[in-house]
């Protein structure tokens, strides 16, 4: 079994609601969570959009990272997010999501292919991530 932290982000709708559904479906798709920081707010970072509801998880699964991947995409679609972030002149360009799940660590893992990045590039950089994930890390 792997050991996998991921990030968890909401500011459309009802935002706790959508990171518990989240939670319930990668419980039975990925695997068992371990551990659950607490639910942190911050205003969106990289966009003028609504404020964020974020948590990380701690989880073991026997999925390698790119089915993983693969696995946190389809939750995402069937939860109703639309569009991922794309990439333009080298820059992200983020928007509103009803959810966002990141993979962050994986293991000890390094992965860098041009679908996944592991540990993941920017999350050093947001406090939304690093505090919940120090909290169970």
């Amino acid at each position: 079994m792997a050991v996998v932290f991921i990030g968890l982000g909401s500011n459309i709708g009802d935002r706790e609601h959508n990171l518990m559904k989240a939670k319930n479906f990668i419980h039975h798709e990925i695997g068992v969570i371990d551990l659950e920081s607490t639910i942190y707010e911050s205003e969106a970072a990289g966009f003028d959009g609504n404020p964020f509801c974020n948590q990380v998880i701690k989880v073991e699964t026997i999925l390698t990272p790119e089915s993983l991947l693969k696995k946190t995409q389809e939750i995402e679609r069937k939860m109703g997010r639309e569009k991922k972030t794309i990439i333009k002149n080298g820059i992200p360009v983020y928007s509103n999501r009803i959810i966002d799940i990141d993979i962050l660590l994986y293991d000890n893992l390094e992965v860098d292919t041009d679908r996944l990045t592991i540990p993941h590039p920017r999350m050093k950089e947001r406090d939304f991530v690093m505090k919940p994930l120090l909290e169970i890390n």
